[in-house]
């Protein structure tokens, strides 16, 4: 089947077999690796990306259902040809957040996606919001360190 979708701002279409998912279009026919696969679950949040605006898992939506949608991928946070990162990627990678990087996309969409909601969350929300992510490397702290970092920073650039 025939899939047109709009990814990280331009319109793209791939032959997609009516079974596969969102995240093998992505990763497969589309060669935009940022988003893992890693459980085909929707439990690790490894796959995370925005869906018509909404976080969602691209492992459990069917590539035929993002048809004439639009889609952005961790890979839309930093413009082709820009030196610097997102803020979110430039604290996990101040705060050390990142160690075997698997999960890291992941995480660095659901925290672009709180911190568009919510620029000043507290802890709590924090881990609400990260709850559908999992990571076995850090033990979480320096996920934490660096969702705060990134808060911090994308509110001084906001008053500034």
């Amino acid at each position: 089947m025939l899939v047109r979708i709009k990814v990280n701002g331009s319109w793209r279409e791939a032959d997609a077999w009516p079974g596969s998912s969102l995240l093998s279009l992505l990763r497969e026919e589309l060669a935009l690796p940022g988003s893992k696969n890693a459980c085909e679950q929707g439990e690790c949040g490894s796959c995370s990306v925005w869906l018509d605006g909404d976080l969602v898992c691209s492992c459990l939506v069917l590539a035929g259902q993002a048809h004439q949608r639009e889609v952005k991928t961790v890979e839309s946070l930093s413009e082709p040809g820009n030196e610097r990162l997102h803020p979110v990627q430039e604290a996990f990678v101040h705060a050390g957040a990142v160690q075997c990087g698997f999960c890291t996309p992941g995480f660095i969409v659901a925290v672009a996606d709180l911190l568009e909601h919510d620029p000043d969350p507290d802890e709590a929300t924090v881990r609400e919001a990260l709850s559908g992510n999992l990571c076995r490397c850090t033990g979480y702290v320096k996920i934490l360190d660096a969702v705060r970092l990134a808060a911090e920073r994308m509110r001084s650039d906001a008053e500034s």
